[in-house]
């Protein structure tokens, strides 16, 4: 596959100090959310390009992956390869053209930490994505989406370093494959690049998006559809209903919400009227919330040894305490297995599953 968008050609020579930080038979327990205690042999945190690239030119390594906030993979197995960690912290203001404000985030940034900064700038088109935990140079590898809103909507370029050709990339959104949860960074490019960086607009126009679940109501409690207030309603939403990783060991939603035929999302609810039912992006189509099918196949709070899934949102199974990925990973296909038999439906797994 060849990478459209702009090229920029920075082969530099290494005349700065390499200031990564290198560690060898490293536990994962407390760089994963589901807090599975599993060994990475070799890991390394950089916050430069420099730094990624000194990686390389070392010698290519057999096995290699991103390793950002540890919030959407559950590790089965200790991890026989290199590990990167992105660190780099800089938000910086690029330009602005009308109400438009162009944003360049390094790929370290906490992302919740990027919605407070646009929140506290009077910045709009990423409050419906608080609390979203991870890194903003993963939001555009899962598309990451929440009440009615999605990465794809405000990321305009995508950083990264090419490790096959040695160089910087800009890959447009245009080319960036933005699907439900998906991107071309899950597959065509999956393994052959490292985003360092993104680039996203926001805009100093208001523009609420209060039609998704209880978003309006929360946000009307508070006194009106304010920035302030739309983050503050969702936060609240959210910690109502997805548990603390530092209380639960967890990935936040587990399973993706399944894109069916629209006939046969209307036999469905045919029979199950209270079924919830969205509309999808493809012709012929519908979206069916997976919460809603788990706890209905009798899954939502239910419990093994050291597994569970949460009693107030069926999407998200838990580590209980001393679970391995393996347990982890058993629970979800039983619950995969519980909603097939009753509906008749695949959901499938958001989650790396390593």
């Amino acid at each position: 596959m060849s990478v459209s968008g702009s090229i920029k050609d920075t082969k530099l020579f290494l005349t700065l100090r390499i200031m990564s930080k290198e560690f060898h038979n490293i536990s994962l327990h407390d760089r994963n959310s589901f807090h599975v205690r599993q060994h990475a042999a070799r890991l390394v945190e950089f916050e430069t390009v420099e730094e990624l690239r000194a990686v390389f030119a070392a010698g290519r390594p057999d096995r290699w992956m991103v390793l950002a906030g540890g919030n959407n993979i559950l590790f089965t197995h200790d991890y026989d390869g290199l590990l990167l960690t992105p660190v780099s912290q800089r938000i910086e203001i690029l330009d602005e053209s009308g109400d438009e404000v162009r944003v360049h985030v390094d790929a370290g940034v906490e992302w919740d930490d990027l919605v407070e900064w646009a929140v506290e700038r009077g910045l709009w088109g990423i409050e419906n994505l608080s609390l979203i935990p991870g890194k903003a140079g993963a939001a555009p590898v899962q598309n990451i989406g929440a009440y009615g809103c999605e990465a794809k909507d405000s990321i305009r370029r995508v950083e990264m370093y090419c490790t096959e050709s040695d160089s910087m990339l800009t890959l447009d959104a245009a080319h960036c494959e933005f699907g439900y949860r998906e991107s071309v960074f899950k597959h065509g490019l999956k393994g052959r690049v490292i985003i360092t960086a993104i680039e996203i607009a926001l805009t100093r126009t208001p523009r609420p998006r209060l039609g998704y679940g209880d978003v309006e109501r929360e946000v009307e409690a508070r006194g009106g559809a304010t920035l302030r207030n739309i983050r503050e309603a969702i936060c609240a939403i959210r910690r109502t209903k997805l548990p603390d990783t530092a209380e639960l060991g967890n990935a936040g939603s587990f399973f993706k919400n399944p894109v069916v035929d629209r006939a046969l999302a209307e036999r469905l609810q045919a029979q199950w009227p209270d079924m919830p039912l969205y509309p999808a992006p493809e012709a012929g189509k519908a979206k069916l919330a997976a919460g809603w099918l788990i706890d209905k196949a009798g899954m939502k709070g239910y419990r093994e040894e050291h597994v569970g899934v949460h009693d107030r949102q069926a999407l998200v199974l838990v580590n209980l305490g001393g679970a391995t990925g393996g347990e982890v990973l058993a629970l979800a296909r039983k619950v995969q297995a519980a909603v097939e038999e009753k509906f008749g439906v695949t959901i499938d797994t958001e989650v790396n599953i390593l």
